[in-house]
């Protein structure tokens, strides 16, 4: 089969990406308004770039209805500043929760239940409840289309890197301790650590 993604909706488009691009990890992004009111909100187009600088890139998507900003983008072209927080599956049933569109004006703390942990580096706060948390400061965003279903890429600087002392052990992260899990399509989810396997590189 050959589909040109020029002849489809939208829509028909992103099922075949995330149908296809699999499992993808989850970017619980934290971040502030000019007001200071805090927004929390799950990103799956989400990956690392570089070690140095130490570079990570997220993806957040256009409003469907009309082509807006989501609040974490129009949060961090404000401040310039963000947090990534991973996510494992004890907590993915509140990060479920901040994957609701609510009003700009509501803090998805409180909706959801997690705990606000002042960060080090930057203003917007860490999600208390995430193993391995990353403060970024906004290294370049670039827009791509203003359309429902266009895109933009979030480009964050690392500034500090939160991991929890358990999982933390001779330089590294222990993963099956860490339990992130990942997106599939749909309101499909996978537990990333449940079916590993070692290939040695020849």
């Amino acid at each position: 089969m050959d589909i040109q993604p020029s002849n489809l909706a939208w829509k028909d488009a992103y099922k075949l990406m995330v149908g296809s691009i699999l499992p993808r990890p989850i970017a619980l992004v934290s971040s502030i308004n000019k007001e200071g009111v805090a927004n929390i909100a799950p990103f799956s187009f989400f990956t690392a770039i570089s070690a140095e600088p130490m570079l990570v890139c997220f993806s957040p998507m256009r409003r469907g209805t009309d082509g807006s900003k989501k609040d974490t983008l129009l949060n961090i072209e404000s401040t310039k500043e963000f947090v990534i927080n991973i996510v494992s599956e004890e907590i993915v049933d509140q990060m479920n929760i901040t994957a609701t569109e609510f009003p700009s004006d509501v803090d998805e703390f409180e909706e959801s239940g997690f705990t606000k942990e002042p960060s080090s580096v930057v203003a917007p706060p860490r999600v208390k409840e995430s193993l391995v948390q990353m403060e970024c400061s906004l290294h370049e965003v670039l827009h791509f289309g203003d359309l429902p279903g266009s895109g933009s890429l979030i480009i964050g600087k690392v500034e500090s890197f939160h991991i929890s002392d358990d999982l933390y052990f001779e330089g590294k992260i222990d993963t099956k301790k860490l339990n992130p899990v990942g997106r599939m399509a749909g309101s499909m989810y996978t537990k990333a650590i449940s079916d590993m396997f070692e290939l040695q590189r020849k």
